[in-house]
């Protein structure tokens, strides 16, 4: 959907808190995540750039005393990055919001676009791409407005937190869930959308999304994987007891949602465990909460073909055996 022509806006008040959770990350690439930043076309009164050291083993002051002028600084006791991500929400003073995990980077170029959308369209939220390319092409379209529980009608949700730049007053309503370690982000970035009433998307691939196998996200001990897969089904039952006290549209947007994280949570039943005896007790899970058979929908090809494949035990034995 292309914008429709709209003359520029201003907005003195303009203001983009990055919030950086830290925790035991080298501080090179630490320093390299404030680079960037620092790179953007953004004026000192526009940028707000505070570090949230979620109890590093090191705190890294000493590594990043050159940024001190630049930087808030908060270094807290240890409890996951949900605890810190909250904690620099209540600390923000900007009109936006961006979370950068502290081993990525923003790519100033395609970054530069979405600030030129916030500041002449004003919207609740900017939603752009992520790459692991840091010689990556970006692209320069504009699309929309259109509402959260619109977008998420008609296009499946990238949901990491960092995958949008947002008007920190729509959010008052929301937290981080402290008690979950994995699948936060999905909770919140869909419960985000659900207020969001005008969105502005792009192609641009502006965030740098490092692959570190150290990180939380590449786990892949016995302990974190189980923890995984009950996060996920968590926020599935979560979000789907919401269906029945929002609008007609939201609850549609929601439905999508559930059964796109359903999918994910089956296919990562399999590729975690490889497991038929899992791989069915996540099923029958799924079943008592009215969630499987996933829903005859077309949302998208991948989704069509598992939803097919899983209903039956020839196709559960084929996906047993192809996904890893």
């Amino acid at each position: 959907m292309q914008i429709e022509p709209a003359l520029p806006q201003t907005d003195e008040s303009f203001k983009i808190s990055f919030i950086i959770p830290y925790f035991n990350e080298p501080t090179t690439i630490l320093k390299e995540c404030i680079e960037n930043i620092l790179k953007l076309r953004l004026a000192d009164t526009e940028r707000e750039i505070i570090i949230i050291d979620d109890g590093s083993d090191i705190p890294p002051l000493d590594d990043i005393i050159e940024f001190q002028d630049t930087i808030i600084y908060i270094r807290c006791k240890h409890a996951g990055p949900s605890t810190a991500r909250n904690m620099g929400m209540k600390m923000a003073s900007g009109k936006y919001i961006q979370f950068v995990d502290a081993d990525d980077y923003l790519l100033p170029t395609a970054y530069d676009h979405c600030i030129q959308i916030a500041k002449r369209f004003i919207p609740d939220m900017v939603r752009f791409q992520a790459t692991d390319n840091e010689e990556s092409d970006y692209a320069l379209d504009i699309n929309g407005p259109i509402s959260g529980s619109e977008y998420m009608r008609e296009y499946s949700l990238k949901s990491a937190v960092w995958s949008c730049l947002f008007r920190k007053s729509i959010a008052k309503s929301i937290k981080f869930s402290e008690d979950l370690t994995y699948a936060e982000d999905e909770e919140y970035t869909t419960k985000l959308l659900l207020l969001t009433k005008t969105v502005y998307f792009t192609e641009a691939k502006a965030y740098y999304y490092r692959q570190r196998h150290g990180s939380l996200t590449h786990k892949t001990d016995t302990m974190s994987k189980i923890q995984r897969l009950n996060n996920s089904v968590e926020v599935i039952h979560r979000l789907s007891n919401l269906i029945a006290t929002v609008s007609t549209e939201e609850a549609e947007a929601l439905q999508r949602r559930v059964a796109q994280l359903s999918m994910d949570y089956l296919y990562n039943v399999i590729r975690l465990t490889h497991s038929n005896k899992h791989l069915t007790q996540a099923i029958n899970n799924l079943k008592e909460h009215g969630l499987f058979p996933l829903p005859e929908k077309n949302y998208t090809n991948k989704y069509t073909i598992f939803r097919k494949a899983i209903k039956s035990k020839i196709g559960k034995t084929l996906l047993l055996a192809t996904i890893r």
